[in-house]
């Protein structure tokens, strides 16, 4: 058997992999990279940027089949396949980008750090050697100072509708599909749920059902967020089922009619073609040997680790695989943090109050900071001005009126910003205004001072600050129904 050592050992070259051992590069280490599915994990395939990519090109779909603009398009039909080899053709750059990077940084004569990636699959012998089963069968024993554990997570199963790749899908099988569907249940309204519904709903070619185990999509977020985006996937033509269950699915041959159980009592038969299980994701814990080191797996099914990642000793563990928001950058920030973690150059600790995050409906909506929900669980008393984009030139310009920016803010008199939730174009570049503000504790009045260009999107930003204290151009007494305001105390 083949016998290498290095500084540091990666498991995994995802999000949170791939950061952590390009961290490690940055502190002069010899790294090796571990990794037995797709270079860049669930970050590239199967995961955010395949999704993603999807998205953009039903979204550019949509817009192409507008008829509000001044002109029309006809004879427009997706193609499928062409769809996906589009979404595999951008997966692959990114590959490349990483794997372009590895080789260039790759072990030379009197190199004092490199990049070694092998590709297999890694299983610990003990809590200083890993085993890596190559994939043609071959072995490889790795011994390292440090190990990150980066092995990131996979689709849930459903606990009692068993998944085929065929006609029972989850995320994973996309690439399956042959065509659009005609009809598709998705099971599971979270974001990706939700996402997925918007990505068939605006290529127009399937009639797509969307199963809400719950009251509202993204229950998470407040009322009004969550109504607004179940307002939006409606007018797209997604058919909603709320509070209801999958009793059955039966194969009928030709279809598949889906059974569900409504809370108030009824059923509804739902024939349909396609189902796509999207209930979240689970670590990838198993296989890999974490019984023979002794770590400790949450009831959660969780690698437990501590606030520096450490798991125990030299091990560390980044991303999904440890538990926090399953979020790409999220998994690099835990990523390059373990690595600061074992070279002790930690400055602040870590922190998840001012994560920001992109949702891919129709259209996106983002969040950076508290919702109202989290500031009435600590008792944190708030303001909050909802401001339409229908006031906002750019807006009116792109004709994308129906998106808002809603700013959370503490009840004080010269107040700082709890969060803000945005929806409509460019929403996500809107955060990176608010989000320093947020970290910094800024106060209104210095935040105030800042012009924002014009015309742009983020002066519906400027304004909806400004209307804290009655300064915003448009009033609300002109414009009731889209300028809003109220107020929330825990005495209240």
């Amino acid at each position: 058997m083949e016998k290498l050592t290095f500084d540091i050992c990666v498991i995994g070259s995802g999000p949170a992999g791939f950061a952590a051992a390009m961290r490690s590069y940055d502190f002069d280490k010899h790294v090796c990279i571990i990794e037995g599915g797709h270079i860049g994990g669930a970050g590239i395939v199967n995961g955010a940027l395949s999704s993603k990519t999807m998205w953009e090109l039903s979204k550019d779909f949509s817009v192409a089949n507008k008829t509000d603009r001044g002109y029309q398009a006809s004879g427009l039909k997706p193609n499928y396949h062409e769809v996906m080899r589009a979404v595999k053709q951008a997966a692959g750059e990114k590959q490349y980008q990483i794997l372009s990077q590895i080789e260039t940084f790759s072990r030379k004569p009197d190199c004092n750090k490199s990049l070694t990636l092998i590709k297999g699959w890694g299983k610990f012998k003990d809590k200083t050697t890993l085993i890596i089963k190559r994939h043609d069968g071959s072995e490889v024993e790795v011994t390292a100072d440090d190990f990150i554990v980066a092995t990131g997570s996979t689709p849930r199963e459903h606990p009692t509708i068993k998944t085929d790749g065929d006609r029972i899908i989850h995320t994973d099988h996309m690439d399956r599909l042959k065509s659009f569907p005609k009809r598709i249940m998705i099971v599971g309204a979270g974001i990706v749920g939700c996402e997925y519904a918007t990505i068939f709903a605006n290529f127009g070619q399937t009639k797509v059902h969307l199963l809400d185990s719950q009251q509202k999509v993204i229950p998470f977020e407040d009322e009004d967020v969550s109504d607004y985006v179940n307002e939006k996937l409606e007018e797209i033509g997604v058919i909603m089922h709320h509070q209801a269950s999958l009793r059955e699915v039966r194969d009928e041959g030709d279809h598949i009619n889906v059974i569900l159980d409504h809370q108030d009592g009824h059923v509804v038969v739902v024939p349909v073609d396609i189902i796509l299980i999207s209930i979240g994701r689970v670590p990838l814990t198993h296989g890999i040997g974490l019984e023979k080191i002794g770590a400790t797996i949450t009831e959660r099914g969780l690698l437990q680790v501590d606030n520096q990642c450490r798991v125990m000793d030299h091990i560390y563990a980044a991303g999904d695989i440890s538990g926090n928001m399953a979020l790409v950058n999220i998994a690099e920030m835990e990523g390059r943090f373990a690595a600061k973690s074992i070279n002790q150059r930690i400055k602040h600790p870590l922190s998840y109050d001012n994560i920001s995050t992109i949702m891919f409906f129709s259209p996106e909506v983002s969040a950076v900071g508290h919702n109202e929900k989290a500031c009435q669980k600590q008792n944190i008393a708030y303001k909050v001005i909802h401001y339409s984009h229908a006031l906002i030139s750019r807006a009116i310009a792109m004709r994308a009126t129906d998106g808002f920016f809603k700013i959370i803010v503490s009840d004080e008199e010269d107040p700082i910003v709890l969060g803000m939730r945005a929806a409509g174009p460019q929403s996500a570049a809107a955060l990176i205004f608010i989000a320093p503000m947020i970290h910094n504790k800024q106060r209104l009045s210095e935040i105030m001072r800042t012009v924002h260009p014009h015309p742009s999107i983020s002066e519906g930003i400027q304004e909806c600050l400004r209307a804290f204290d009655n300064k915003n151009i448009y009033k609300w007494k002109a414009f009731p129904d889209k300028i809003k305001f109220w107020r929330w105390t825990p005495e209240a």
